[in-house]
């Protein structure tokens, strides 16, 4: 054979090797998407990602096996490089849950109580006379302003925080009710927990997380995130701009702090919750609190525990909890009495067609066999819509609108962006790609006078009509 014939067949050969190569790899990735089950759950996920933009990495198991696990989407959009399952995402209020166990495990030891006041901890913490406990902090009902949504806070978005900074940021901010009064998302709460699970422990929060849960549970691409830390496969985050994708902006990860700042994999992700539905971390009594919704004094229900919120689906219970924070938007759900787990880490395609919460539902509903069913709505006369139109009072300064565009109504809660309602009947909406509802009740002449809005997983909320539109 000549010199250049044996050249040709290397060449040859090398091209071979590589097809084949390519060719393993591609069927070891839809071999995690064989079965039904997992067919579906593929299908449904591409749907939601599109090729050439930011993705996600989910895992869902049951029993403890890996049902699916699988990369969508891009990773890095300027290399162009695939996001593959055992890359690492921001978690963002993920986090809490891991705080929660903080406590707990710390609580156990017999170094704290979550009945403890907060003053024992942070004496120099100014209560305004209330009592504030740690369980508040825990709850979101200590009325405490969170940092979040003040004003001051977002031109310091790129600003490193000592963590007597950070509370100083927001300590003298009026309280915006007394504790267990009401429910409230709050992030200053867990900051403050982070500040109790150190002086408890006499260790920084980020050591405690790394050595006392990741590094004895084996979770070896979990991390408390810095931005200057070299983390092999992180995830770039991305958000959506007028003109497509770009780089999310930048925050100072010394922020996030304990309500935030943690970053994993869903491999590890599944060992979390592997390890705690087994006990090795805290006692099975101890996570039934967490995962049990904490009271307010007047008796109703919060729906959400110890960093988790509580809800059900066609009557199964679910425990599960989101997070968003800059370039990306996370949710993870499990079913206990099922033995289902899902975890969903995104980089920047949440928005109107990917809603992590809603993905992750609907792959636990497939993995219990009880598939989410699309809703039809009723068709109302048009002219009979304005009798919902108005103003609703949940409280002072807290209100809901109803409006009517068309023939189409609209509700605009006190937060958040509005909803188009479709009808299941004269009392009772929906909202599309959900599973919430809103309740109207009428009176004699057909006129609403209250709503109620019951979401799949969370408070309801009671409003009663103040105005017409």
């Amino acid at each position: 054979m000549t010199l250049q014939a044996k050249r040709v067949l290397k060449s040859v050969l090398v091209v071979a090797a590589v097809i084949v190569v390519v060719f393993l790899m591609a069927m070891g990735r839809r071999a995690q998407a064989t079965g039904p089950e997992a067919l579906e759950i593929d299908t449904l996920l591409h749907k939601a990602f599109k090729a050439g933009e930011p993705g996600g990495a989910v895992i869902v198991t049951r029993n403890g096996e890996t049902v699916f696990r699988q990369g969508y989407g891009l990773a890095d959009l300027e290399l162009k490089v695939p996001i593959r399952p055992d890359m690492v995402f921001r978690l963002g209020s993920v986090t809490k849950q891991f705080s929660a166990v903080a406590t707990l495990m710390l609580e156990e030891e017999g170094k704290l109580s979550v009945k403890d006041p907060i003053t024992k901890y942070l004496p120099d913490y100014p209560t305004g006379g209330q009592a504030i406990t740690v369980e508040h902090l825990l709850t979101h009902t200590s009325g405490i302003k969170s940092y979040t949504s003040i004003p001051e806070w977002r031109p310091l978005w790129r600003k490193d925080f000592t963590l007597t900074e950070l509370i100083d940021l927001f300590k003298a901010q009026p309280m915006d009710f007394r504790p267990d009064e009401r429910w409230l998302y709050n992030n200053s709460g867990y900051i403050l927990l982070g500040a109790v699970i150190e002086k408890a422990s006499g260790q920084s929060y980020e050591d405690f997380v790394e050595k006392k849960i990741f590094a004895p549970l084996g979770m070896k691409d979990s991390y408390y995130d810095r931005t200057d830390q070299i983390i092999p496969r992180r995830v770039k985050g991305y958000q959506r701009g007028l003109n497509g994708f770009q780089n999310a902006p930048y925050l100072s990860m010394t922020q996030p702090y304990a309500a935030g700042s943690l970053a994993s994999t869903v491999d590890d992700l599944a060992i979390w919750d592997a390890a705690l539905c087994n006990n090795k971390l805290i006692k099975k009594e101890s996570l039934a609190r967490a995962h049990s919704p904490h009271k307010l004094a007047d008796g109703r229900s919060t729906a959400y525990g110890y960093g988790w919120s509580i809800g059900s689906y066609e009557g199964h219970r679910t425990i599960e909890h989101g997070g968003g924070i800059h370039g990306f938007a996370t949710y993870i759900l499990s079913m206990p009495e099922d033995h289902v787990y899902v975890a969903i880490l995104t980089n920047g395609s949440a928005g109107p067609t990917v809603s992590p919460a809603r993905l992750a539902l609907q792959m636990a509903a497939i993995a219990i066999g009880k598939p989410v069913q699309n809703l039809r709505a009723i068709t109302l006369p048009t002219g009979q819509l304005s009798r919902y139109t108005g103003v609703y009072s949940e409280r002072e300064n807290e209100n809901h609108k109803i409006t009517v565009e068309g023939n189409q109504l609209f509700w605009q809660p006190p937060r958040g962006p509005k909803s188009a309602i479709h009808p299941l009947s004269p009392k009772e909406f929906f909202i599309a790609d959900s599973l919430n509802r809103i309740y109207f009740t009428l009176d004699d002449s057909g006129q609403a006078k209250a709503l109620e809005f019951r979401p799949r997983v969370g408070m309801a909320v009671q409003a009663t009509k103040t105005a017409a539109s």
